[in-house]
């Protein structure tokens, strides 16, 4: 019987929705914006205002902001953050190649109708529009809008991303051999007693401390090729202003490691309420000769992700050998494409162009790794 009146204030809600397309459109909504990304229990730091505005703001180009926002009784429940490309209609996330998750937010108490409400105002009307979206985690909010999406729709495999549980060290020693784990205990001990002091930078001490990440994340790769995007004025000031809003929200945390009063490393860890992840590093090259680096750093990433009561420690995308040493449960991301149904032909065109791009990835990232750096460069203009 108690059914029937919840079916009744359902039908009473008002459900709105609405397509910005003003350049400022971010800025004008960020409290909005992140109320909703704190009722979305999927949303990762990629979809909170912080990051979005600052990406926006430097990477983005005039005109092609695409915001498609859905109301339950005048209150945000549903939001997408896209970027129009190309002359044709064609939409995509925002973040490029800087973000290791994409999604959109959904308020967790209406998630599914706010899905079919977000499908529905999707701007896909004409038979070459399409929506590709890429580097969706399986369980990403996204998900629910592709189920609801009513024209074409596809799914491909995406980059390879690995996780392990937020567990103590100790605990985490035992997925490795024997031999395997006593030489990290024995690393960590080193570690322990070597003197090095490590705290988290404030917010206001935050825009110093990423100068002086990227500064010695230059001197680590100087002789192995660093990511040329890395080196630029703007990845710079976003990075600076993106983490200043994060670590001011308890979303993310900049970690200082100090030897005899120099900063000799830093790291930033991205929080979120299912995973958190090291998203960057840099660290002096002299310290590699003392100490185990990416020990040291994964530890301080792995205590800050149990402090925040966040279950699982993401070593988001990549196979570094340093991820490997640890054996970490592996996980593909997803791409997403949606299309109008209403011209089959068009849509399959769309879908071979996207196997094609996968299969040319793949032989660039086998076969010929500096001419797919050029090209991810390319995708950040």
């Amino acid at each position: 019987m108690p059914a029937q009146p919840a079916r009744d204030a359902a039908d009473r809600e008002r459900w709105t929705s609405e397509v910005l397309r003003a350049d400022d459109a971010l800025d004008r909504l960020a409290d909005d914006w992140d109320d909703l990304h704190r009722r979305c229990a999927t949303a990762t730091v990629f979809q909170s205002a912080p990051w979005l505005r600052s990406w926006w703001h430097r990477y983005g180009r005039p005109g092609t902001l695409v915001l498609v926002l859905v109301r339950r009784d005048g209150r945000l429940a549903g939001a997408a953050a896209l970027r129009r490309r190309g002359p044709f209609g064609g939409l995509t996330n925002l973040g490029a190649g800087l973000v290791d998750f994409t999604d959109v937010l959904l308020d967790d108490d209406c998630a599914d109708r706010a899905a079919a409400e977000l499908a529905a105002a999707l701007p896909l009307r004409r038979p070459w529009h399409s929506l590709e979206l890429r580097e969706v985690h399986p369980s990403a909010a996204v998900h629910r809008v592709h189920a609801h999406w009513r024209g074409r729709r596809y799914r491909y495999t995406d980059s390879l991303c690995q996780y392990l549980p937020a567990v103590p060290m100790d605990e985490l020693l035992k997925r490795l051999p024997g031999k395997s784990a006593q030489r990290n205990r024995v690393k960590l001990r080193k570690i322990a007693q070597s003197g090095v002091l490590t705290r988290s930078a404030t917010v206001e001490e935050v825009p110093y401390t990423v100068s002086e990440m990227l500064r010695l994340h230059m001197l680590q790769w100087q002789d192995r090729g660093v990511t040329p995007e890395h080196r630029t004025a703007r990845f710079a000031e976003h990075l600076t202003e993106s983490t200043t809003g994060l670590v001011a929200t308890g979303r993310a945390a900049i970690h200082r490691f100090e030897l005899d009063g120099e900063v000799v490393a830093v790291n930033l860890v991205i929080l979120g309420a299912r995973y958190g992840g090291l998203y960057m590093y840099g660290a002096h090259p002299k310290l590699r000769e003392k100490l185990d680096i990416a020990g040291m750093l994964f530890n301080a990433a792995l205590e800050e992700v149990r402090a925040a009561g966040i279950p699982q420690l993401s070593l988001l995308r990549g196979q570094e050998p340093y991820k490997q040493r640890w054996r970490p449960d592996q996980l593909h991301n997803q791409r997403l494409v949606l299309g109008p149904g209403r011209l089959a032909p068009a849509a399959a065109v769309r879908a071979l162009r996207v196997r094609a791009r996968i299969a040319a990835v793949h032989v660039l990232r086998t076969r010929m790794p500096k001419l797919k750096e050029a090209l991810a460069q390319r995708r950040l203009r």
